[in-house]
Formats: C-alpha cells, structure tokens, sequence
C-alpha cells in the first residue's frame, strides 16, 4: 500500500524536552561500541577542546524521532511497521551536544517516494535548545518494504 503522500510537509513538534546527561552519552557510545574518551572522560574531553563529554554525532537518533512518532502511528498516512526497515541517517550540526543540554525537536515529513516495490519516506528534524539555539539537523529514510511497485 502506497504511504499518503498528504503528509509531505506536515510538521510534528516534541512534546517534552529530552535532557542530555553524562550516564546517557556513555550509555549511548557503549551501545555503539565508539570506545572514544572524549565520550566518557571529561578531563579527555576537555583536552580535546570541550567544556564536558561530548555526544557522538548520531546521538540525536535517541530524541529526534520522538516529535515524528505521531505522524508513523497515524493510521491515514498508512506505514506498515512490520514491514519497515531503516534507510540511511545523516546529521549535520551547528555545534556539539553537551550535558545539561535541554533539547526540543521539530520534526518535518520532507518527502515520500516509491522505489521499486518499497516506499521511502525521509524526515527532518531540527534539533534546539528549549531556549532555540540551533543544534544540529537529522535526516533519517526509513523504508517500508514491498509497498506500492
């Protein structure tokens, strides 16, 4: 089933704020096996120019998709989650991301398209502080396989 192509465009904003600590950037680099000190240590980090550990570039995957969660669960835009595999991601950044960061997320549906027999779907985020300082923006593509063909 093809996704609806109405919802190209539609902007979906986080409902709460996600708060940044040091526990969950050392978790974060664990789980991706990114044994870089300047996520763990701060004395590292510091050396290396920070004011604190620093996030790893794709830990906006943690909060980003939250704001966008309402658009995948809405039953009209017609996205079959078992059949949904992740695309590709990308990031690009204003600066880094620190502890004690509050961060909200705008997230926006960029563009739906079919490939083949799947449906690709692409979502910016925009990543600020809650006092909107940019931060960084996300690009993420998930497929919904053997969709419209």
């Amino acid at each position: 089933m093809a996704l609806n192509r109405d919802f190209v465009g539609r902007t979906y904003k986080s409902t709460t704020s996600y708060e940044v600590s040091r526990v969950k950037i050392k978790e974060f680099a664990a789980a991706i096996g990114d044994n870089n000190p300047i996520y763990r240590d701060r004395a590292a980090a510091q050396a290396a120019g920070h004011p604190d550990v620093v996030a790893p570039p794709t830990f906006p995957i943690v909060f980003s998709l939250q704001s966008g969660g309402e658009a995948l669960a809405d039953p009209e835009l017609g996205l079959n989650y078992a059949m949904v595999v992740h695309g590709e991601q990308r990031f690009e950044y204003v600066r880094p991301i620190y502890p004690g960061d509050e961060l909200v997320t705008s997230s926006t549906i960029t563009e739906i398209r079919s490939a083949g027999r799947n449906e690709l779907m692409t979502i910016r985020s925009d990543v600020t502080t809650v006092a909107g300082e940019p931060v960084c923006t996300t690009y993420n593509t998930i497929v919904e396989r053997g969709g419209a063909g």
